[in-house]
């Protein structure tokens, strides 16, 4: 089924220095009677960094700045729009793919020169504001922690398991094949990026080991607690998702998340080994650096001693 509108009162985003790099996924297998899913619930993550200074340089582009739109025909839309279609055009991609079902689609028409753009839905987590309602507060707190599950500092494209409820409190489908391939236990993100609240990240596992590196190290997972040293502003590293989130009685994602009072519906993410880079594999990634040891930041095996 096809829409060509977005639900009313739609936000607009603050992108100036937003970069989002990723491909669409193909969209996921409809749920099966009992509600799991015939493939991964997987989402390509790829919000990046734009280029900028891993560190001092903030990521400020996971921000509302409290505008709505009557749709997408809306003259503040279009404003918006055309101030960066390419950009506007990508970021579009992961609201869409975040609230939207999968089977639906998003079009606009950029009224300049009559562009046409098209963004599929995946997810499905804001079901009212799908369907043309104002999002309700939980569907804001997940399309929100949505958003920020899929930052990457290096724009890298990864499949990530995306776990929790959904803004309906429906259990966000999964497989026991998605866990098994995604075992890396990764992070909780959780916030309100409609109302300026801001967006917060956990750790839902042990730091990895001084060998190890991965481009969602944004997500706090490196080993020395320099996690807060790598920017990822607007989003505020908490620590340990136990901290301030209860964890679901399936005890495979977070099911609400608080901090300063207010209590959030939240994402949990979990990653593929794959995705988590060993200094010593004779491969010299991009998380990692030359040096003299065998640390990922002076990691010689792999990427030689510096100049």
């Amino acid at each position: 089924m096809k829409k060509t509108l977005l639900p009313k009162t739609f936000p607009m985003l603050a992108l100036t220095m937003l970069g989002i790099a990723g491909c669409e996924p193909p969209p996921p297998d409809a749920a099966s009677p009992t509600g799991a899913r015939t493939q991964p619930q997987e989402s390509f993550n790829g919000l990046s960094f734009n280029g900028l200074s891993f560190n001092g340089l903030s990521f400020n582009g996971l921000s509302f700045n409290g505008l709505s739109f009557n749709g997408l025909s809306s003259e503040a839309f279009n404003t918006w729009f055309q101030a960066n279609p390419s950009l506007a055009d990508m970021a579009m991609r992961y609201v869409v793919r975040c609230a939207v079902p999968a089977g639906q689609t998003r079009t606009y028409t950029e009224p300049v020169m009559e562009l046409s753009y098209m963004w599929e839905g995946g997810l499905g987590l804001a079901p009212d504001w799908a369907s043309g309602s104002p999002a309700t507060l939980a569907e804001q707190q997940v399309v929100s922690a949505c958003l920020a599950a899929h930052a990457n500092r290096l724009g890298e494209e990864l499949l990530i398991s995306i776990l929790g409820l959904d803004g309906a409190g429906a259990v966000i489908p999964y497989t026991a094949q998605e866990l098994a391939t995604h075992s890396r236990q990764e992070s909780c993100f959780f916030g309100n990026l409609f109302n300026s609240e801001g967006v917060h990240v956990g750790a839902e596992r042990a730091p990895l080991s001084p060998q190890e590196s991965t481009s969602r190290a944004c997500a706090g997972l490196l080993h020395d607690g320099t996690e807060t040293l790598v920017p990822c502003a607007p989003m505020v590293y908490v620590g340990a998702c136990t901290s301030h989130c209860a964890l679901d009685s399936s005890g495979l994602y977070y099911e609400t998340c608080t901090l300063g009072g207010v209590t959030y519906r939240p994402i949990t993410t979990r990653l593929s080994p794959t995705n988590v880079n060993v200094c010593g594999d004779s491969v010299c990634q991009a998380t990692e650096q030359c040096g003299t040891s065998n640390r990922y930041d002076s990691c010689a095996q792999d990427c030689g001693p510096c100049p």
